[in-house]
């Protein structure tokens, strides 16, 4: 039996320049709508220095409301050192036990930003492999020595473990990332692609975790940026600038893996996505207010849990 389908929402960038009984609304508001989880993006210097520590957003929404769930996601593993990840994720599961969940990326949309934290670009794939190997170690209690190609150090320990441990997602789009997502984590969270590239891609996570001889249930994902308004003009009109913007590229790049329009239309766009085997939805909602995009997500979700009952 599959578990219920979950759905996240990125509450708006501008909640930490809101004043804080306001960023408790707004909390207070993904709770009441039914929202399973926040989730929150990791940039340390994107396209013009723009960026959230995604670790430190966790720790704050950790500590604005007692159960809601907290997905970092994805957070840019190969900028990192792999132990002091652990120490923070630890520390995390200490706020929050049972609700942080960890999404690692390795940061394909600028290599500049990569670049400027002392990491060859060219290495990021096989520095996030290598890390992850570590953080699990030692996020299950291991001590650890450890002699690799970007790291090496003996008897590494973090204490006291995440109980219960800390769901790990691996999010791209190339075959390498379902690979990886496949040999080390607990399922692939997916962005730009197809409900058909879907349901393809979950058969090379599988072969990945088959070759590692990884027996799980795996719990699949994908991010999506949402657009929502009265019909799909308007609702493009407000996610379109907002995605162009943010990423530098034009609209038309997005639009066929955005969904936008009403309520009715955002779920006929991730319908097929559940079929394919995706169980959980990161979605970050544009529209004419903050409020309004929690909302429509909120409505969203019961839909799509009305479509697994």
């Amino acid at each position: 039996m599959n578990p219920p389908v979950r759905v996240g929402v990125t509450p708006g960038i501008d909640i930490w320049s809101r004043p804080w009984e306001e960023r408790r609304k707004v909390i207070d508001l993904v709770v009441d709508t039914g929202i399973d989880h926040v989730f929150f993006a990791d940039h340390v210097s994107f396209r013009v220095g723009h960026g959230h520590d995604g670790m430190v957003v966790a720790a704050a929404v950790a500590n604005l409301h007692p159960t809601l769930g907290i997905y970092i996601g994805v957070y840019l593993l190969p900028l990192r050192h792999p132990i002091p990840v652990a120490r923070q994720l630890a520390n995390l599961a200490e706020m929050a036990p049972g609700r942080v969940s960890f999404g690692v990326g390795v940061g394909g949309d600028d290599r500049h930003e990569v670049e400027i934290c002392g990491v060859d670009p060219r290495t990021r794939g096989k520095r996030t492999d290598e890390s992850l190997q570590i953080i699990r170690k030692l996020l299950a209690g291991e001590t650890v020595d450890h002699r690799g190609e970007f790291f090496s150090f003996e008897q590494a320990r973090i204490v006291p473990m995440p109980d219960p441990p800390i769901p790990v997602y691996v999010g791209g789009r190339a075959d390498a990332a379902l690979r990886r997502a496949g040999r080390y984590a607990d399922g692939w969270l997916g962005i730009w692609c197809s409900s058909e590239r879907y349901a393809e891609s979950l058969t090379i996570f599988e072969k990945a975790a088959q070759e590692a001889q990884r027996k799980i249930q795996p719990d699949h994902g994908i991010q999506l940026w949402v657009g929502v308004g009265k019909d799909r003009d308007q609702a493009a009109s407000l996610v379109g600038p907002a995605m162009e913007g943010f990423y530098r590229v034009p609209f038309e790049k997005f639009s066929r893996y955005t969904p936008h329009g009403t309520v009715s239309d955002i779920v006929d766009f991730l319908a097929p996505y559940l079929e394919a085997g995706c169980r959980h939805f990161n979605l970050t909602p544009v529209a004419a207010h903050a409020e309004e995009g929690i909302e429509a997500i909120g409505e969203v979700r019961e839909r799509l849990r009305l479509l697994t009952d």
